[in-house]
């Protein structure tokens, strides 16, 4: 009795492990295609459900051909020793399980087909596998197939029934730097979803921590920077993110240009709410953001810093906190407006900007701070 259950449950586990492995088949198939499906976070369209706005952001590598399969990693069995012939051939079936679950991954399928979309049955297989699997590269191609279905408002829904959200949120834990982008896509996907974003707030603070800590640039801190940015387009969760914003701005010094630009949209969602500005101004920003408003600094970078300052200084009853603001230390956003004279020579170096905008912007950047520093029952 106890053979049979166990031939049961083994039985049971391949046919979940086959269903879930073709399903993940299917629906990479059509990836090329859903790369075009990219959006940036902010701002974007609304479920059917009435949900908050958000982004839909499937972030592919391209660099995953077959001229770099020798350069993944494979995962060996405990019994493949090196050196021995019973190793050497249990090694051989790993690498080449990796290489048909890769190139299942790179299938393309006709840009009209609806093969690309799961049945919710489907998906259980697939949430089941990412469940059960401890293998990168079958974690890897099974959360590229729920962020792909995740990009479609109606299986939102679907895979938040299915339990799936904790079971993607588990694998954040994890220490390879490919799976946990791939699973950051994934919430980043389903974060376009009110009740979604309610039940992801617990992870908030995981994935901010995460976020300032990896790699600067990488992959990983830029899909954090992604769900976070997801996470803020509605005011409701972003006082969980008050003691991280010093780390924004730091990210936002030192990274490249994708960098900045992410961290940007994710304090332009903070600026545009009067119950953050407080936190905004007491915020220790580096010595160097000044140095950004210069001509060699990019346009749209630019222009959003300016548009946060904006933001800040509407929001800010500057007369009305004047009692209050010495509770802000030096070297934080708050003295950096504060020093006028400081703020406006940096500002007043990139009026001779050659793009129009840029100079309009700066004028009226200038002509608001000069009007709440100095307003004119002071002079």
């Amino acid at each position: 009795m106890g053979y049979v259950k166990k031939v049961g449950w083994v039985t049971a586990g391949l046919v979940i492990g086959a269903g879930a492995c073709y399903c993940i088949y299917r629906l990479t198939r059509g990836r090329k295609h859903n790369k075009e499906k990219m959006a940036e976070g902010g701002s974007g369209d609304v479920d059917d459900a009435g949900d908050c706005s958000g982004a839909r952001y499937n972030d592919w590598s391209d660099d995953d051909d077959d001229s770099n399969e020798s350069k993944s990693i494979v995962w060996y069995p405990p019994w493949a020793r090196i050196g021995t012939e019973a190793g050497t051939r249990a090694r051989a079936r790993a690498r080449a399980r990796a290489t048909r679950a890769r190139r299942a991954v790179q299938k393309r399928a006709s840009p009209n087909s609806d093969d690309t979309v799961l049945s919710p049955q489907e998906l259980q297989k697939v949430l089941c596998l990412v469940e059960m699997s401890e293998k990168p590269y079958i974690l890897e191609a099974a959360l590229i197939a729920l962020g792909n279905n995740a990009a479609y408002a109606f299986n939102r829904d679907i895979i938040r029934d299915l339990g799936g959200l904790p079971i993607v949120a588990k694998i954040l834990n994890t220490r390879d730097p490919i799976v946990k982008e791939k699973a950051l896509i994934v919430l980043n996907n389903l974060s376009v979803n009110a009740e979604n974003q309610r039940r992801l707030k617990i992870y908030m603070n995981q994935v901010c921590d995460d976020t300032v800590t990896s790699r600067l640039n990488s992959s990983v801190q830029l899909a954090g920077l992604r769900l976070l940015t997801n996470m803020t387009v509605t005011n409701e969760y972003q006082h969980m993110l008050a003691n991280s914003i010093s780390d924004f701005f730091r990210l936002f010094s030192a990274g490249n240009e994708e960098t900045k630009l992410q961290v940007l949209k994710l304090l332009l969602n903070l600026a545009e709410n009067p119950a953050m500005i407080r936190d905004l101004l007491r915020a220790q920003v580096p010595s160097t953001l000044g140095s950004l408003f210069n001509k060699k600094e990019n346009k749209e970078v630019i222009l959003k810093l300016l548009v946060i300052f904006e933001n800040i200084n509407d929001n800010f009853k500057w007369e009305e906190n004047e009692s209050t603001q010495n509770h802000f230390c030096e070297g934080s956003l708050f003295f950096f407006l504060k020093e006028f004279q400081v703020c406006a020579d940096k500002v007043l170096g990139i009026e001779s900007h050659h793009d129009f905008l840029v100079k309009v912007k700066v004028g009226k950047f200038m002509a608001k701070l000069t009007e709440h520093m100095f307003p004119k029952n002071q002079e």
